[in-house]
């Protein structure tokens, strides 16, 4: 982690939604989804949200031996987005507390403001993480 890591650190990311980033895309296999309109799936906003924070944050620490992991998500979904309108991420760090970060988000599509909410990640070891997957995965077995 660099010293630049610091609340106050903004980003803003856009996105044009594609067609399988819509809701049957989400799970192909759920029946129900197939049935659903074609529009920007919640799933997929979250991931696009974590994206833009990730994306903030990369050049603050020592990427991509040191990564993040999202630990808590709290955002609405409150307007629908068609296929080919841009979304518009602005992400804020709020909090740096140790290895935890804190975020403010907002998305918008050019006609509404499509989320708000905040976002915590947490700096690991990309090497350590990987090691106790292994060993995780090894007592599953």
């Amino acid at each position: 982690m660099k010293e630049s890591l610091k609340p106050g650190l903004t980003y803003e990311y856009r996105f044009v939604v594609p067609e399988n980033k819509t809701v049957p895309y989400l799970y192909p296999e759920a029946e129900e989804f197939q049935v659903m309109p074609k529009v920007f799936a919640t799933g997929f906003l979250v991931g696009l949200m974590e994206w833009a924070c990730i994306k903030a944050i990369n050049p603050h620490i020592d990427w991509p031996k040191e990564q993040t992991v999202g630990t808590h998500v709290n955002i609405s979904h409150q307007a629908a987005t068609p296929v080919g309108f841009e979304v518009t991420v602005k992400v804020e760090l709020l909090k740096v507390e140790g290895k935890k970060l804190t975020f403010a988000i907002e998305a918008h599509d050019g006609v509404d403001t499509i989320s708000k909410g905040t976002h915590e990640r947490f700096i690991i070891n990309q090497e350590k993480f990987e090691k106790r997957l292994k060993e995780k995965a090894a007592k599953g077995s």
